[in-house]
């Protein structure tokens, strides 16, 4: 198995590129320490080093003269930001190095890492959220962050401002419940559902009513389209986790 040296600060970024590449390479992590590094580069004899360019410039440099200088043959891939590889490019320009730029995703870096090493990479799948996916449609950003808000440690959570972008949304991405603003401007809630309800592929999905208005008159009118439930505006959370709840179980006994 190839072996990774892996140096730089030691942050969270660094640890979960470390737990990525694992899978794939024996990986050794490096503190942004030239001395350390030095020493870590006879014991480790890596087939390629990966270095982290977030924090201290200066030691960054030193690090790149030694690899340079010492260890000719080693590919080295860098990985930072455009402002970082700006201030450093001048000490890693050779053909040994290549750099990243930050954000991008653990799987780049191992593409990057394969390439180097002409190693044929493995296939690698994004993780899945495998939570219950909830769709919020109003027409009100603040009420959407509020109940994003409310939802995010427990579902996987989408938006939309109209009943027309619910349904491209579902289009792309089906949910597994939809809670569905009443009164919104061109398509409200009740032309939303109608659509959701005479297309047989989506048609079971269920939807919570959000509603601001509270009479008896519009209420009965909410009710009278079957919804698996209705709150009024703003809703307190516990009463719509259990509503949502209420709503997935539900489904799943239909």
């Amino acid at each position: 198995m190839k072996t990774v040296l892996l140096a730089g600060k030691l942050n969270e970024p660094m640890k979960d590129l470390h737990d990525f590449l694992s899978g794939h390479f024996t990986v050794q992590l490096c503190p942004e320490d030239a001395e350390v590094f030095s020493g870590m580069m006879k014991v480790v004899h890596p087939d390629i080093v990966l270095v982290s360019l977030i924090g201290l410039y200066e030691v960054n440099a030193a690090v790149f003269r030694r690899l340079e200088t010492d260890y000719p043959e080693i590919p080295v891939i860098t990985i930072g930001t455009e402002a970082e590889r700006e201030a450093l490019k001048s000490h890693f320009e050779g053909e040994q190095f290549e750099n990243l730029i930050r954000p991008l995703e653990n799987s780049t870096v191992y593409e990057a890492v394969c390439r180097r090493l002409s190693v044929i990479p493995a296939p690698t799948e994004p993780v899945k959220d495998k939570r219950p996916n909830v769709l919020i449609v109003d027409d009100n950003a603040a009420t959407l962050r509020a109940i994003k808000a409310m939802l995010e440690d427990r579902y996987e959570v989408t938006a939309a401002i109209s009943g027309m972008k619910a349904m491209n949304a579902i289009g792309k991405r089906r949910p597994d419940l939809i809670l569905l603003d009443y009164e919104m401007p061109v398509c409200d809630g009740k032309q939303t559902l109608e659509m959701i309800r005479n297309d047989d592929e989506i048609s079971m999905i269920p939807v919570i009513f959000l509603t601001g208005v509270n009479d008896r008159e519009h209420i009965q009118a909410v009710l009278n389209l079957k919804p698996a439930g209705y709150l009024l505006k703003p809703p307190v959370k516990e009463t719509l986790l259990e509503a949502i709840e209420k709503g997935l179980n539900e489904l799943i006994s239909d």
